[in-house]
């Protein structure tokens, strides 16, 4: 069972104990007083300054804004205290500070959301919701507004899967609850749109270098160039090795036949990225290449543990989009891309003699087109038009053995060989009405049609309240759905699990109180409630006819919390942000507590000028509390602190970054998921180092 497990204890707004109030209200008081203990200076840098600079332009407009500007969240720029859903945008220059490696830790830094890693995929979790081992299909991952999800698993890669170079990404928007009456199918509980670098944020050619523990190294080169003729172009290629922590040990296997419960050089993540980018006037063209290897130590899947157990994840697409301003004020967006992705992994299982190796073979292919117009009309509405779909002309999945027999060298059984093709269409329309100056009405709806199941159709309703210039109220209702995968529908392996084609889409229904204050130019705040309802929950079953698992619709969920967060961001460099989150998530048909859920987050972000605009300390502190695991017993509570240093431009366009991830060695495990048994916790690494040098030419 992907679900357990536990009663309520007691009142869910009760649960504020003491040393939470601590850590919450600790780096509220440092980010309200820390300018008195560094001196804000106003004034921005100058033109010279500027054009050394140029790659931070964009960065610092967003910095400086007094209420930045939000694209994802209505499909067209509005500020996000106009966007109908708590908004949080993570830039490129945090992303820097900070030492980021892979995308999972820039969104582990961010409010309500806790990373879960079982030492192949890095799994999200969002507003108490996270079961191991789900691939990320409740969230929908864009880049540049383009849907990653592939058409086989519908994963959103977070990890060293992430299909483009972190040091691509100009921002990330996080748009948070429903998105299917725009987005439509795995924009279940949020949107997150990764806009990437243009050609005008280089300085011509740029290499970076990393190092850091268990012998990682990465290495880029990029090149982004604007042209008088107003071309804009980037190219950008990127290798990644780690050895991973080649010393594992696991308790559960601590017998002398599997290595005393050693997995030895079984850690191993490397990828390689290839990215592309054209923009011409109305007209952009985007390639990218993304190829990720990982060996996995764990032996899931009853594997035989301390031997080779390989997966491959292969994606890449070419999206050409089209948009400009045409007649009286219509904005016009139209796009087209083909997408692939390939899986592929190698195993030994115990169910087989030592000499037979087991592959997962899926191969994916699908074109995406997308038209979208948006107009004013009769002044006080905004409204949004558009047409969507998906071709999937390939969707296979294979299940095969190699057998070794004397001389001959493999003999290829045949157990699963399933060949799908598929499409879906759907129409979607919203409305932004300006009833007057204080207060706008966002009411959207879009119907998807699947050739699986059938139609659904998705609405959002979301009305802004803005008494004074700075202070904004948003009562917000959201249906979202999570259409059921080919893998889902479609997989067996004839001996643990079965297929079931007749399975229902998941659905969400979102309740969400938002208020957000801006004090003076610098500090916001925002307080949200947010009540989850969830049913027909797909979760993997036995069937007691005949032992074999199978994806069922049988739960139901019900999630209800209360997020809290400061952020600071001032002129001299000196920013912050903190956050706490209560959340209380129970699957309602067993009345038990879900399994990786944690009540309680606590995040504390700091950046510190040591040198203005040339050096920066960076301090980060996250907390989460004990989640339960499947087994019914709990992977415990956890701080983590991080901290980097990073300079640029103390010898011209010169970037050094040196990080220490896990500062005090705090050993701490996350639950794992049924492929993980007997394991039931997966522990995480110790304490890392980190070093960076970035030089553009």
């Amino acid at each position: 069972m992907l679900i357990a497990y536990n009663k309520k204890k007691n009142n869910f707004f009760s649960k504020i104990n003491g040393k939470f109030q601590i850590f919450f209200v600790i780096p509220f008081f440092t980010l309200y007083f820390s300018p008195c203990l560094c001196q804000a200076e106003s004034e921005l840098s100058s033109e010279s300054e500027l054009s050394i600079e140029s790659s931070q332009v964009s960065e610092e407009l967003i910095l400086f804004q007094e209420i930045p500007s939000v694209y994802s969240a209505s499909k067209y720029e509005q500020k996000v205290t106009e966007a109908p859903s708590s908004v949080s945008i993570i830039t490129a220059d945090e992303i820097k500070k900070h030492g980021y490696q892979n995308f999972a830790e820039i969104l582990q830094s961010v409010r309500g959301f806790h990373v879960t890693y079982d030492r192949n995929y890095h799994y999200l979790g969002v507003r108490g919701f996270g079961l191991p081992g789900d691939y990320n299909t409740r969230i929908l991952l864009l880049i540049d507004g383009h849907r990653i999800n592939d058409a086989i698993y519908n994963q959103a890669p977070i990890g060293t899967d992430f299909p483009i170079d972190i040091d691509l990404i100009e921002r990330i928007e996080i748009i948070r609850g429903p998105g299917s009456s725009l987005y439509g199918t795995n924009a279940f509980f949020a949107v997150i749109n990764v806009i990437t670098r243009l050609g005008r944020n280089f300085r011509g050619v740029e290499t970076s270098a990393g190092a850091g523990s268990f012998e990682t190294y990465k290495g880029r080169v990029s090149s982004g160039e604007k042209f008088q003729s107003g071309l804009e172009m980037v190219f950008s290629g990127s290798y990644y090795n780690s050895d991973g922590d080649d010393h594992l040990f696991f308790k559960e296997f601590d017998q002398p036949e599997n290595n005393n419960g050693i997995a030895s050089d079984l850690d191993n993540d490397r990828f390689k990225n290839i990215f592309a980018g054209l923009l011409y006037r109305n007209l952009s063209f985007q390639v990218n290449y993304h190829k990720r290897e990982k060996d996995v130590p764990t032996a899931p899947y009853d594997t035989r543990f301390n031997k080779l157990f390989f997966t491959e994840d292969e994606r890449g697409w070419a999206d050409l989009k089209y948009e400009r301003i045409i007649g009286d004020q219509i904005n016009l967006m139209a796009r087209f891309n083909y997408n692939f992705y390939h899986y592929n992994d190698d195993y030994f299982s115990t169910d087989y003699p030592g000499t037979v190796k087991t592959s997962d073979d899926v191969d994916s292919q699908w074109f995406q087109g997308e038209v979208q117009l948006t107009k004013t009309l009769l002044e006080a509405h905004k409204c949004t038009f558009g047409l969507d779909s998906r071709y999937s002309i390939q969707q296979d999945q294979r299940l095969f053995n190699h057998i070794q027999e004397g001389a001959i060298p493999s003999i290829r059984r045949e157990i699963l060989d399933d060949h799908r093709d598929s499409q879906y269409w759907a129409v979607y329309s919203q409305d932004e009405f300006t009833i007057t100056d204080y207060l706008t009405l966002h009411a959207g709806i879009r119907f998807d049609y699947f050739e699986t199941f059938g139609g659904i159709v998705n609405p959002r309703a979301a009305l802004i309240y803005t008494p004074f210039e700075k202070t904004t109220f948003k009562f917000v209702y959201g249906r979202a759905f999570r259409e059921p995968n080919t893998y889902e529908l479609y997989y067996k392996d004839g001996t643990s699990q079965k297929a079931n084609p007749d399975l229902d889409p998941e659905t969400i229904d979102t309740y969400e109180i938002i208020y957000e204050q801006y004090l003076g130019k610098h500090l916001r705040g925002t307080i949200v409630g947010f009540y989850n309802s969830i049913d027909n929950l797909i979760v993997s079953r036995s069937d007691d006819t005949d032992d074999l698992n199978v994806f069922e619709n049988v739960s139901k969920v019900r999630a209800k919390g209360l997020e809290f967060e400061l952020e600071e961001k001032w002129e001299s460099g000196l920013e912050g942000r903190a956050s706490y989150t209560i959340q209380e998530t129970e699957n309602t048909t067993e009345g038990k507590d879900l399994v990786n859920s944690p009540e309680y987050l606590a995040k504390f972000n700091i950046i510190i000028p040591v040198i203005k605009r040339k050096l920066f300390l960076s301090g980060e502190e996250q907390y989460t509390s004990r989640r339960r695991t499947l087994n019914g017993k709990f992977a415990e509570d956890f701080f983590v602190t991080n901290m980097t240093l990073y300079s640029r431009n103390i010898f011209k366009t010169l970037e050094v970054s040196g990080g220490v991830f896990n500062l005090f060695n705090k050993e701490y495990e996350d639950p794992g998921g049924e492929e993980h048994a007997p394991q039931d916790t997966i522990e995480q690494d110790g304490r890392t180092f980190r070093i960076k040098i970035t030089y553009a030419f």
